[in-house]
């Protein structure tokens, strides 16, 4: 089954560098677990985290996230029961 993660920045604001930070971290967490993740490109203050198409975060009703936060939504989607380590506390 295909497990992808989708972060879409903005650009206008400078958000690469975090969303890359974000990325790599995921990517690290979930290494045998997901099959894709992408950076999408976007304008107006976006910072959307999504699962399958599914939004689990977006900045603005969340505000940013921390790795922590975002990684027990993806866990939850893509590994559930999947230990986080010292995340899960």
């Amino acid at each position: 089954m295909t497990q992808r993660v989708e972060i879409e920045y903005c650009t206008q604001c400078r958000w690469l560098p975090r969303a890359a930070w974000l990325a790599q971290e995921l990517l690290t967490t979930f290494e045998t677990e997901l099959t894709e993740l992408s950076l999408k490109p976007g304008t107006g203050g976006v910072f959307v985290v999504r699962v399958n198409d599914e939004v689990v975060w977006d900045r603005r009703e969340q505000g940013f996230p921390e790795p922590t936060a975002v990684k027990k939504l993806v866990r939850d989607r893509v590994a559930p029961g999947k230990s986080l380590g010292h995340s899960d506390k």
